[in-house]
């Protein structure tokens, strides 16, 4: 039986904002010098939709409780349509930063819905697919848009990027306005206290800790290949992009096989390649030098690092079933405050060019050790999630 065609609509929309999110790394010094900013200050940009992804996850859940459906949906998605809108026309950089935290704002209600509105459309064995479409979307901007968008922003400057993006948004907002059914009304929920308690549950804290430390490895490393690959690999700067494509393109097909998988197999899919991730972490450090592994190596770092990370997403709706409507908020906090954190770990050992993937690799078998600790007190397998 195939998906719902608006899981594909919501996938749409969180490509167009994945590639809003990644984008900037190859439009920064373009931007600063036409607005007059240092690189460094441009960079706050990039902090500022971060931090904005962390804190609007659960604010935003909060204020759009019982909206979730279509109105709630196409909301996000039209702030965030007119954020870049305002962020393109604008010669001011407080007014572009404060879009981007708007846009920011607007991307993580808009996630954190669309991840509960994804399991609601199917059936509850096939929730790791759902979300496997719905992630992809993220996958595919990192093969796609985040180079399509650095290449235009080159060529056409730093606002047709950001234009690139408000279009995208226009067939994403159509999509769910037709295909995406409105919200049926339906018995009270958990209170929002309740909701909240939810949080101290073991179990889902055990998987919020081990999907943040599992995308601060990811997003540790996938921000600072260019280093290596001008680096040790002894490549030009023009297979920066290609090392970028590869990496996303192991994403993809990391959580596509994930979304068959983790549905039946999650234990085995983290008991398998949380290990491999680690392992492969360690070669990738080790390897960096040769750059005829290291193609390979980062094609399958993106697959595992998004198998397991999004089996650990399905993990914690699973243990948040309790607070139905924060449920998504916390799974894409806790992926933010990884995409945060991990970055800014792996900015402070950059003087050695393989220090992130060592970084990563600690990271991983943090995560390792975390469950294997955590489970036993459970009385479980370390392996389960």
């Amino acid at each position: 039986m195939p998906l719902p065609l608006p899981l594909y609509l919501l996938a749409l929309a969180v490509f167009a904002m994945g590639t809003s999110e990644f984008m900037l790394a190859g439009l920064l010094p373009d931007l600063a010098r036409d607005l007059g900013v240092s690189v460094g200050a441009a960079g706050a940009l990039t902090s500022a939709f971060a931090v904005g992804m962390v804190i609007g996850a659960p604010l935003m859940a909060v204020l759009a409780r019982g909206r979730a459906g279509r109105s709630g949906l196409l909301g996000f998605v039209l702030v965030f349509l007119a954020a870049h809108v305002a962020g393109a026309l604008t010669s001011s950089f407080v007014v572009l930063l404060a879009s981007r935290v708007v846009a920011a704002l607007a991307n993580a209600g808009f996630l954190a819905l669309a991840l509960t509105t994804a399991i609601a459309m199917v059936p509850a064995d096939r929730t790791a697919r759902a979300l496997a479409v719905l992630l992809g979307g993220t996958t595919v901007a990192t093969v796609v848009g985040v180079p399509g968008g650095a290449l235009l922003g080159a060529h056409a400057g730093w606002r047709a990027a950001f234009w690139a993006v408000a279009v995208l948004c226009v067939p994403a907002a159509l999509g769910i306005l037709r295909g995406v059914p409105a919200a049926e009304p339906s018995p009270e929920g958990p209170s929002l206290r309740a909701e909240f308690g939810v949080l101290r549950e073991p179990g889902l804290a055990r998987v919020l800790v081990l999907a943040a430390l599992v995308n601060a490895a990811t997003f540790g490393s996938f921000t600072f290949l260019a280093p290596v690959v001008t680096g040790p690999a002894g490549l030009t700067s023009s297979w920066v992009s290609a090392a970028l494509m590869l990496f996303g393109a192991g994403s993809f097909a990391g959580v596509t096989a994930a979304g068959r998988l983790g549905d039946r197999h999650a234990g085995r899919v983290l008991a398998v390649g949380g290990p491999l991730l680690l392992v492969g972490w360690v070669a990738l450090a080790a390897l960096a030098d040769r750059p005829a592994v290291l193609p390979a190596l980062l094609f399958v770092q993106g697959a595992l690092s998004f198998a397991v990370g999004g089996t650990l997403i399905a993990r914690i709706l699973y243990e948040a079933a309790g607070a139905p409507a924060l449920a998504g908020a916390y799974a894409t906090a806790a992926l933010n405050v990884g995409a945060v954190v991990g970055p800014l770990l792996a900015a402070t050992v950059l003087g050695r060019p393989t220090g992130p993937f060592l970084l990563s690799a600690g990271l991983v078998a943090a995560a390792l050790a975390f469950a294997a600790v955590s489970g036993s007190r459970r009385g479980g397998p370390a392996s389960r999630c």
